[in-house]
């Protein structure tokens, strides 16, 4: 094993060191105490500093030993000091060996760590590559299974043809979400690219591209104003809230994306009037703690919201809406000094429109143009209770 350079140098300003002070307890008798020590201290930083071979460790401690030893033998003979202050000699070889035991364990436990990690990092990297590969070719005969799906669908007209390929669809669907938020979960773990951003815009927007996707009537109401995020990731965890909150509701039920700020942070909830959500199921939608599986979904969804919100340092949090429904989102501590402006409250006027200030009133009323005809897969009859996923 080399030395670093490093070590080479530190080991050589200790010989010119301990030299020095070796020579001055040979040329004060009576008065090398403070050398003495001084020689067995800078052993010991020297030691703790560096990384050394046993061998070379070994050599150290002889040399110590043997000429501080001598020079103390040599003043107790002639009557410069008592025989009594030489058996501070060996008292200082064992307690420079129990030291130097401690640190060759702290070395081997650091040593394990770096394994450890090195393995872990890889661990890592092989499941991302594996989940984005799978995902990736998934991806590929799910389009062509529901390619093919849709165009038995269009040139069979029979009733029972037209339901079976409506489920077909639906699982494929299901399937495609299911690939697409997986590999959205393995870009959680990179670095986030965090910027200011208006949020209040960035949740109009997110509720004008939701809008035409499903029969429900939408509204936006924020007063957060300007927060450094990633607007990606945080788009990722209010999709997969939406998306909840679609699955649950019916056609003319309210979905309103709704943000504030309150002490010490700010909050943006997904607010609907849909079933609600039983209170056994708060506990693992909040802590990610494992339930029973459903029919309704895979948990991946949450486990987005959750990334998100723990790397903004926030956490999820659930309520019941003014309508009896849920009410899902995150609270994210304040990270921007006092006194950033922040922009009034927003309302999207139409799907491609632009958003327009939300006066005090205007919260419950329903914003013409965004009641569309147009359902999605994830549309269906509210019905039971309501599940998380």
């Amino acid at each position: 094993m080399r030395t670093p350079p490093t070590d080479r140098l530190l080991a050589w300003i200790w010989i010119v060191f301990a030299t020095v002070n070796v020579a001055l307890m040979w040329f004060l008798p009576g008065e090398e105490t403070v050398p003495f020590h001084l020689v067995w201290i800078s052993l010991a930083l020297v030691y703790g500093f560096t990384t050394w071979r046993l061998s070379r460790m070994v050599a150290a401690l002889a040399a110590v030993t043997t000429t501080t030893g001598v020079i103390l033998a040599h003043h107790a003979a002639v009557g410069e000091i008592r025989w009594e202050e030489t058996a501070e000699e060996p008292l200082m070889a064992v307690i420079f060996i129990v030291m130097a035991w401690h640190v060759h364990r702290r070395h081997l436990l650091l040593r394990q760590m770096r394994v450890l990690r090195e393995a872990e990092r890889d661990r890592a990297h092989q499941r991302e590559l594996l989940v984005r590969l799978a995902s990736h070719e998934l991806r590929t005969p799910l389009t062509i299974a529901r390619g093919y799906t849709e165009l038995l669908r269009a040139t069979h007209d029979q009733p029972s043809t037209v339901e079976d390929t409506t489920v077909v669809l639906d699982e494929l669907d299901k399937a495609t979400r299911i690939a697409h938020r997986l590999v959205t979960l393995m870009q959680l773990e990179q670095q986030p690219q965090a910027r200011l951003v208006d949020l209040d815009a960035e949740l109009a927007r997110i509720v004008r591209r939701w809008a035409p996707a499903a029969d429900r009537d939408w509204s936006c109401r924020s007063a957060v104003g300007r927060s450094r995020v990633d607007p990606e990731r945080l788009e990722a965890a209010l999709d997969c809230l939406i998306e909840n909150a679609v699955k649950f509701t019916a056609a003319g039920d309210r979905i309103a994306l709704v943000g504030r700020r309150d002490a010490g942070g700010w909050t943006v909830e997904v607010v609907d009037s849909g079933a609600g959500i039983p209170p056994e199921v708060v506990p693992r939608l909040v802590n990610g703690r494992p339930g029973r599986p459903t029919a309704t979904g895979t948990g991946l969804g949450l486990a987005i919201v959750r990334a998100v919100a723990g790397a903004l340092g926030g956490r999820v949090v659930v309520g019941v809406g003014p309508d009896g429904g849920a009410r899902v989102g995150l609270w994210v501590p304040e990270r921007e000094p006092a006194g950033t402006p922040r922009p009034g409250p927003v309302r999207p006027r139409s799907p491609d429109g632009p958003a327009t200030p939300a006066g005090p009133d205007r919260s419950a009323r329903r914003p013409a143009g965004l009641r569309h005809p147009v359902r999605s897969v994830a549309d269906g009859e509210r019905g039971g209770t309501r599940q998380v996923s």
